[in-house]
C-alpha cells in the first residue's frame, strides 16, 4: 500500500511538472509597475513565481503644453513615429481628446507593443519592423528609406537613443521630438530581494531596456551585481544582450520578442537545465 501510494505520488508531481514547467522557479519581472502584470500572470500559470522588481518609473511630464501645442500642428507631419506603448497611450489620450488624426499622416512604431496598443485607439496600416523590434529594424523599412523633406515627430520620453531621428536627418528628413511621459530610476528598498538573491532563491531576471539594466545594475549594488553576474539573464533584444555582457553578466539569453518571447525563453532553458540535471 506504502509503495502503491509513493507511486501514485510521483505520477502526480510528474504530471504537476509537466503542466507547469517553472514550478519552483523565481524569476525578477523588472518592467514598469503597470506593465509587468501580463508577464507576471504567464509565469505564475507555468508555475513559477514572478519577483516584481520595476526598475524604469514612468511618470507625466511636467508641463503639457509644448506636447498639445505640436499635436496641434499634426497636420504639417508626413509621418508619426511611436517609441513605446507608453508613448502611445500618453499621445493618443490627448490626441483623441482634442483632434482626429490627418488621414494622410502615416503611422509608424518600434516594436510590437507599441503597434497593438495603437490598434487599441483604432489606428490600423502601421508601418512596424518585420524581423525584430527595435529603431535598426524600423530603418530597413522601404517607407523610410526616401525621406528628402519629410517631416516627421517621434513620439517618445525623456531622452532615449537617438539613432533613429538622426537617421532620418542625414536621409533629408525635418524631425521633431514630442515628449510624452519621463523616464525615472525607482527608490526601492533592495534588503529583501539581495537577501534572498544571497540563498539562491532567485533563478532568473528578465530586462527589457539598456536603461533599465544600468539602472538595475546601479539599483542593487556591489552585492547584487556579483549575484547578477551569475545569474541567467533574459532579454529579447541583442543590443541589451551585449550590454549585459560588457557589464560581466555570464550566463545572457537572447530570446523571441515580446512578453511570449521571454515566456519561450525562460521554458526552453529551464526545461533544458532540468534534462541536464
Amino acid at each position: 500500500m506504502r509503495f502503491w501510494r509513493r507511486w501514485c505520488n510521483q505520477i502526480a508531481e510528474k504530471a504537476l511538472s509537466v503542466a507547469k514547467p517553472l514550478t519552483g522557479i523565481n524569476i525578477l519581472v523588472t518592467r514598469p509597475e503597470h506593465q509587468a502584470s501580463n508577464l507576471a500572470d504567464s509565469i505564475r500559470a507555468m508555475g513559477g513565481n514572478p519577483v516584481l522588481f520595476p526598475v524604469l518609473e514612468i511618470t507625466d511630464v511636467k508641463d503639457l503644453r509644448p506636447l498639445l501645442v505640436l499635436i496641434e500642428r499634426l497636420d504639417e507631419f508626413n509621418l508619426a513615429i511611436f517609441i513605446s506603448p507608453n508613448a502611445v497611450n500618453r499621445a493618443m489620450h490627448l490626441i483623441c481628446s482634442n483632434r482626429t488624426l490627418p488621414q494622410y499622416l502615416k503611422i509608424a512604431a518600434v516594436g510590437k507593443g507599441s503597434a497593438d496598443t495603437l490598434r487599441h485607439f483604432g489606428v490600423d496600416n502601421i508601418i512596424i519592423p518585420e524581423d525584430r523590434y527595435d529603431s535598426e529594424a524600423l530603418l530597413e523599412r522601404g517607407e523610410l528609406q526616401q525621406m528628402e523633406g519629410k517631416r516627421v515627430v517621434i513620439f517618445r520620453g525623456n531622452g532615449g537613443r537617438e539613432l533613429l531621428g538622426d537617421t532620418l536627418v542625414k536621409r533629408g528628413a525635418i524631425v521633431e521630438y514630442a515628449e510624452c511621459y519621463r523616464r525615472g530610476k525607482p527608490d526601492i528598498d533592495t534588503a529583501l530581494l539581495l537577501t534572498a538573491w544571497s540563498r539562491d532563491e532567485l533563478n532568473a531576471v528578465t530586462i527589457t531596456s539598456s536603461e533599465g539594466l544600468h539602472n538595475l545594475f546601479d539599483m542593487v549594488g556591489k552585492l547584487g551585481q556579483q549575484l547578477l553576474k551569475i545569474t541567467p539573464l533574459f532579454t529579447a533584444h541583442e543590443r541589451i544582450a551585449q550590454l549585459a555582457r560588457d557589464l560581466g553578466l555570464t550566463i545572457v539569453v537572447v530570446t523571441p520578442v515580446g512578453d511570449e518571447g521571454l515566456l519561450q525563453g525562460l521554458l526552453d532553458y529551464f526545461q533544458s537545465v532540468k534534462r541536464q540535471g
